[in-house]
């Protein structure tokens, strides 16, 4: 009997090796085109607003449609009765402001709007966000080397602080910057928290290094998959410790990060910095599969400004809006906090589109003009394929890969105006992100704020 059960176990395993092989031989036969169809139907989904891939938690969304007056008639508010995380129910919403923030509809992008033209005020040592917050700017990375990376392999611990170590971290450190100067504008605005911790500027400032480790690591994955040879002035971190571990390196960083977010034992503060990772993948999804095949100009900017905002803006906007959630602020100061960050990130990310095209390797720490060398179609390019959509559209479906269409385009953005009609949207942005903490009383650190914002479109790096 037991002879008997062996020799049917054995068959089992006999047949299973076959099926094996058998899938593996015809997975040879699978031809590229047949993977390239695979992955572009993967792609079209992935990069739908409305795909079921990144459906988890729009019920709520649903839920709060029909309440529209956020600070109004409570007695029509759906969600009235619901609990804050934190209580019994595992997978209770939060409040119904923060919800739509939480999933922010991005439906308004101010492309038909023209900036004030209002000079900035005097920038003074004073109120300088740079040298306001050089002493923390200045331990930060010293702070995230010696207190959140730890690893017990060393060529691990090294490529994960590749940007951290003395006289490699040249980074311009804008979003722990904005955490900072906000956490300390919005302590003085008022010191009437909802919930008082004894450790609050520690724990904001704990949050800024967390924002600094996940944007860290999200350069990692980012030069991998384009393929970058330099970041900041210095050899992209694949290039010195290869692909697999610069991506174990980037993982690494996003891990220890959630360590240290838990830590934070704010479950609010939680899910919304773990929306940026969620948002990060899906900006460089929408980034691979590129604009749609026959798009009009305005739906291809859309699909570009969403994908700025899941890849450079959400980091910042939901990292301040958790520097006001661990204050204990109300919704008022928590969405003046989201809308400060969302906005000044959608203008950073337009003014480094634009020193693509204007900067250099000395000062771009990377080549001019990679992203049209990559096949990516920026604000320039896009404002001037208004101008020129039968010279230009062409150009970007086929993501400029034949000889000549990167110096055509370059060309065609520069007779079109494109450059300046991107820095007038940088300048747009920049002026609601200002508009969105005139909420907050005055100090010297909200007047750095309103520079650091005209700093991010002046810059040249």
């Amino acid at each position: 009997m037991i002879k008997a059960a062996r020799t049917q176990i054995t068959g089992r395993i006999v047949h299973k090796i076959c099926e094996a092989r058998t899938f593996a031989s015809m997975a040879n036969f699978v031809t590229d085109s047949i993977k390239d169809a695979v992955k572009s139907s993967i792609l079209e989904e992935a990069a739908r607003p409305d795909s079921k891939l990144w459906s988890a938690g729009d019920s709520d969304v649903q839920k709060m449609k029909s309440y529209t007056d956020l600070n109004g008639d409570k007695d029509s508010n759906p969600m009235k009765n619901t609990v804050i995380p934190g209580s019994q129910h595992v997978n209770s919403p939060i409040s119904p402001a923060r919800l739509l923030m939480l999933h922010d509809p991005l439906d308004e992008w101010y492309l038909d709007e023209k900036p004030s033209g209002i000079a900035p005020p005097p920038l003074t040592s004073e109120i300088d966000p740079f040298l306001l917050s050089k002493n923390d700017m200045n331990t930060l990375s010293q702070s995230i080397r010696s207190d959140l990376i730890g690893s017990d392999h060393p060529v691990l611990s090294k490529a994960a602080a590749y940007f951290f170590e003395e006289g490699q971290d040249g980074g311009k450190k804008v979003r722990p910057m904005m955490v900072l100067l906000l956490s300390r504008a919005m302590q003085i605005h008022t010191d009437q928290h909802a919930t008082v911790r004894p450790d609050l500027f520690q724990a904001q400032r704990r949050l800024a290094e967390i924002s600094e480790m996940i944007h860290t690591a999200s350069l990692f994955h980012d030069d991998v998959i384009d393929g970058a040879d330099t970041r900041r002035g210095a050899p992209a971190v694949h290039k010195v410790f290869g692909n697999k571990m610069a991506i174990l390196a980037g993982d690494y960083l996003l891990a220890r990060a959630s360590i240290f977010l838990a830590r934070l034992r704010d479950v609010e503060v939680v899910e919304t910095m773990s929306t940026i990772i969620e948002h990060l993948v899906r900006g460089e999804v929408m980034q691979m599969k590129g604009s749609d095949v026959g798009a009009t100009e305005n739906e291809r900017m859309i699909q570009y400004l969403r994908k700025n905002f899941y890849k450079t803006a959400s980091l910042m906007a939901n990292s301040c809006k958790s520097a006001a959630i661990l204050g204990g602020y109300n919704d008022t100061i928590v969405a003046a906090a989201y809308r400060y960050g969302k906005h000044l990130g959608i203008a950073f990310q337009l003014v480094d589109d634009v020193l693509d095209y204007e900067g250099s390797a000395s000062t771009m720490g990377k080549p001019a003009l990679s992203d049209l060398n990559a096949g990516l179609a920026t604000a320039p390019v896009l404002f001037a394929a208004e101008v020129y959509p039968d010279e230009l559209i062409p150009r970007i479906e086929r993501k400029f890969k034949q000889e000549g269409d990167v110096d055509a385009a370059v060309e065609y953005v520069r007779k079109s105006g494109g450059i300046k009609k991107t820095k007038d949207l940088a300048q747009v942005h920049i002026e609601i992100a200002i508009e969105s903490i005139a909420e907050l009383g005055p100090s010297i650190y909200k007047k750095a704020l309103v520079q650091l914002a005209h700093k991010v479109v002046d810059r040249t790096r």
